[in-house]
């Protein structure tokens, strides 16, 4: 591949060195940037890759127009080039440079982008563009974020591709030329930033011709005629036309690739199969999404790495407007919520642009959102998929309920006009002409909204209403500045609008009595507030006007003028319970909730007698620093743990939750303190099997620092409990790494010590392998004493983690344990462990065992061959089957925590 260049400079600098994004050459190793993302976000696809599905570029040679070799490296990021000038290339002044080098396209299966897709190739980013110098030196490493920053250029490719493959480009055709070893095309580009080219075996593209706009695009829908696709199309570019203005090229390419990486998620959150939307809203909302998405791409040249907020604030904004135009009725369930005894849930009832609320606040809840002014690179993936998309949209719409719409439609259609294709644009001219075209004050969206994490909750605390006057006092329960509207309802009819500005903390407002019934604060929901649940006080005085309980099966979005009950049905099973059935009721909605609840009334079908639990959680947030969360709950479980006999806990706790300020970063740290009040009924027939006192209460406290990495998982815990008769600490440190050839070594280190112990029996002592759980903690599916059977080979990792069953397990003093297992070949490892344990007053026993592990699902479901250990050859003894140990994992919330931990 042969590059020629003209690089003038017009920094104003002399130029000593110059510096080319080479983003094809990200996908050469595990190493760069583009891998350790993969790796933050659960993904080993590139990591374990072979070297012939990676991409690398192969520089041959860089020299100048005087034929002279240039030095060249890659200290800086393994896909940035640095050129070493001969002489410095002064302020406007131009240079040639030739490049020679060859490409390998990566496979698209690590970001859609190289060889395989459809068959075909999808070439972006592929080849060398030039750094932008603004002040400095603007290097980005590809991330797969889509967000390459580079100088605009006039382009001019010359592409031969084999027959049978058929060309769509964002670049307009000058010429092309059939062969027949092949086929010959040439792109131009005036002023373009990148180039992309889709060649595929199906001719997929069609060219439509409007008024505004020639596009290319392979988006269609099979139950919606061509005609009505065109006539949508034409719909689509006169909004953008007069919502935005002239694209400044020549063709627009609308890819379904490109919508597949950037789907509008109210779409794509429920399954194409259940189809909830008409024909046309679907393929006009992907349409306009991806159109949108490219038009700003490709046009107005920000950082997006650094300034993303107002292509996505544009966008979005653009979106909701489109919606409520010509969709105005459209609700986000689509034709579900005619569905019998579905229509009566909130969630039904919501409008299709309050998803965009819902979505972005999904963040906001869990304390996970970061500003909006945050780098690309340093948002978590719901952050940079989703919630700051939206919540840039939403920020704009604020905006425009408060200063007017028409002047946020004037600032988007003057900023496009005046400043699309300028180069190193900068976000401060938007907001430049966003103060110019506003009659308010709006510092606050600027210095608040857009810069701090801080969250937005307004309550009305009080109204006193006399004959003629309203006094409101509103209470800012997070300081923020940002203002608030308040609504006044007769009945269901709004008859009043009032905006209150500068409530810091509690403002008394005095407003005129117009016979309202009920004052709401944000009732269009327009404002994105943590908590709406506060926002409304009935005028009426009626006992009726109090909030009324809504019960609902399973789940539903939050309605802020009801106490909501929420019921599921529950059937679990262990041995000792049998299947246990029953009702979960909580006030769990969609979102969090700082105060939740549960409670659990079960039946155990073996025992027939209930059961079951109830639990308090409250949450406190910090959005400032690493402390992320105080949390405090109190629970209570009532079970059997063998025949007739139960076991009831009743247990207060607290919790802290420290992360790094860096959300990308898999490191988390806690401190948690409990006091477990142990009770125990216990049967005369079981009673000889029990000999410790059946009640007892133990202050547990644990803290633990944990690097959740798929590549590269680190933790440690240390744990302190005491009791009545005894005290003890253990210490536990786990890591699993996976190494390039996809093997992965896995190594625990346990170990404790008891710093009192004054217990006549083996209850509370450390154990080998299965231990007796006196706190309850582990999911054991059966409990009894003298369990046997395919039950008590159950393995769950805890102290010393042997997997080997051994008669004299136990220890009263002390316990040194280590695991390992590395893996053969895939899911199938070999696995060791090796310790000692000690009983007061004996001497310390050494244990080994070693076998095979097929590691099917890490935590969730193994199997544990044991070979050798200090049993003697185990897998030769007669009882073998006896021996295997297995791992399962039946909750389906910790099986989800494996396909959203990426996202948050």
């Amino acid at each position: 591949m042969n590059q020629e260049f003209v690089y003038f400079n017009n920094s104003g600098k002399p130029l000593k060195e110059l510096y080319f994004n080479d983003w094809n050459h990200s996908y050469s190793s595990s190493t760069t940037a583009l891998a350790k993302r993969f790796g933050e976000e659960f993904k080993k696809s590139l990591h374990l890759s072979k070297e012939k599905n990676r991409g690398f570029t192969y520089i041959k040679s860089i020299t100048d127009s005087d034929n002279n070799g240039l030095n060249w490296d890659r200290k800086h990021a393994p896909d940035i080039i640095k050129i070493v000038l001969k002489e410095p290339l002064l302020p406007r002044e131009s240079l040639k440079l030739f490049f020679s080098y060859d490409i390998q396209l990566p496979n698209s299966k690590f970001t859609t982008y190289g060889h395989g897709y459809l068959n075909g190739y999808y070439l972006n980013d592929w080849y060398l563009t030039p750094a932008v110098f603004d002040k400095e030196w603007k290097l980005y490493s590809n991330k797969d974020l889509n967000d390459l920053y580079t100088e605009a250029s006039d382009t001019e490719i010359r592409l031969k591709y084999p027959k049978g493959l058929n060309v769509a480009s964002n670049f307009k055709r000058t010429s092309s030329t059939d062969f027949s070893s092949g086929n010959f095309l040439m792109l131009t580009g005036t002023n373009r930033k990148s180039c992309r080219i889709i060649l595929t075996p199906e001719k997929r593209f069609t060219t439509h011709k409007t008024e505004t706009l020639t596009i290319t695009t392979d988006l269609e829908s099979d139950k919606y005629s061509e005609m009505s696709q065109i006539l949508s199309i034409d719909r689509i570019t006169r909004f953008l036309s007069e919502n935005l203005g002239a694209f400044p090229h020549d063709n627009l390419l609308v890819s379904d690739l490109d919508y597949g990486r950037n789907p509008l998620y109210g779409l794509s959150l429920l399954p194409g199969f259940v189809r909830p939307y008409r024909e046309q809203f679907q393929f006009e909302l992907k349409f306009l999404k991806t159109a949108l998405y490219n038009i700003v791409k490709e046009s107005v040249y920000l950082d997006e790495r650094k300034e993303r907020w107002v292509l996505d604030g544009i966008k979005n904004y653009l979106m909701i407007k489109y919606v409520d135009e010509f969709y105005p009725n459209q609700k986000f369930t689509g034709k579900l919520s005619n569905v019998w005894l579905f229509r009566s849930y909130n969630l039904a009832k919501m409008d299709f642009n309050e998803q965009y609320f819902l979505l972005q606040m999904a963040a906001v809840r869990r304390n996970d959102h970061q500003s909006l002014l945050t780098p690309n690179d340093s948002l978590t993936r719901w952050n940079q998929k989703i919630a700051n998309r939206y919540k840039a949209g939403l920020g704009l719409s604020f905006l425009g309920e408060y200063v007017g719409y028409d002047h946020i439609d004037k600032t988007i259609k003057d900023f496009y006009a005046t400043h699309k294709t300028e180069p190193r644009l900068k976000a401060t001219v938007f907001e430049e002409i966003l103060n110019s075209n506003s009659e308010k004050d709006i510092s606050w969206f600027f210095d608040e909204f857009l810069n701090q994490r801080k969250n937005i909750d307004f309550k009305i605390k009080k109204v006193v209403k006399t004959e003629d006057s309203l006094y409101v006092t509103i209470k800012n329960k997070t300081k923020s500045t940002v203002p608030i509207s308040l609504f006044g309802l007769q009945n269901d009819s709004v008859i009043t609008k009032y905006w209150l500005t500068d409530i810091d903390s509690t403002q008394r407002v005095v407003l005129p009595n117009n016979n309202e019934t009920r004052l709401v604060l944000n009732y269009d929901k327009k404002i994105p507030e943590t908590n709406q649940r506060n926002n409304w006080k009935s005028l009426t005085g009626s006992i009726f006007s109090n909030k009324k309980l809504q019960l609902r099966f399973f789940k539903d979005i939050e309605n802020p003028y009801y106490n909501q009950l929420f019921y599921l049905p529950e059937f679990k099973f262990d041995v000792n319970n049998g299947i246990t059935a029953g009702l979960t009721l909580n006030n769990r909605t969609f979102l969090n909730r700082n105060f939740s609840f549960s409670l659990k009334p079960q039946y155990s079908s073996k025992e027939q007698a209930l059961v079951g639990s109830l639990g308090f959680t409250k949450r406190n947030f910090f959005t400032e620093g690493k402390l992320n969360s105080f949390n405090y709950s109190l629970s209570y479980s009532n079970f059997f743990f063998d025949t007739n006999s139960r076991f009831t806990t009743f247990t207060p706790s607290v919790s802290f939750n420290w992360r790094p300020t860096d959300f990308i970063s898999n490191h988390r740290q806690f401190l948690f303190a409990r006091l477990r009040n142990v009770f125990r009924n216990i049967d005369e027939s079981v009673a000889e099997t029990i000999d410790t006192d059946p009640d007892f209460t133990i202050f547990n406290v644990r803290y633990g620092d944990i690097n959740n990495s798929i590549l590269d998982f680190k933790s440690w815990v240390i744990d302190g409990q005491i009791a009545g008769n005894f005290s003890k600490l253990s210490v536990e440190w786990e890591s699993r790494t996976l190494f390039n050839n996809n093997r992965q070594l896995n190594l625990r280190f346990y170990a404790g010590k008891f710093i009192t112990n004054n217990t006549n029996s083996d209850f509370f002592s450390f154990a080998l392998d299965r231990p007796t759980d006196y706190l309850f903690d582990l999911n054991y599916l059966n409990r009894s004493t003298n369990a046997s059977g395919l039950s008590s080979q159950q393995f769950v990792l805890a102290e010393g983690g042997f997997k080997s069953i051994f008669d004299d397990r136990f220890g009263n003093d002390w316990i040194i344990a280590g695991n390992l297992s590395f893996n053969l070949w895939q899911w199938i490892e070999v696995y060791g462990d090796i310790g000692g344990i000690k009983d007061k007053g004996e001497s310390a026993r050494f244990v080994y065992d070693s076998g095979i592990r097929l590691n099917l699902v890490t935590d969730f479901f193994e199997l544990y061959f044991p070979v050798y250990s200090n049993n003697g050859y185990e897998i030769a003894q007669p009882d073998y089957g006896e021996r295997i140990r297995f791992v399962v994992t039946l909750s389906p919330r910790t099986l989800t925590g494996l396909f959203t931990r990426k996202w948050f």
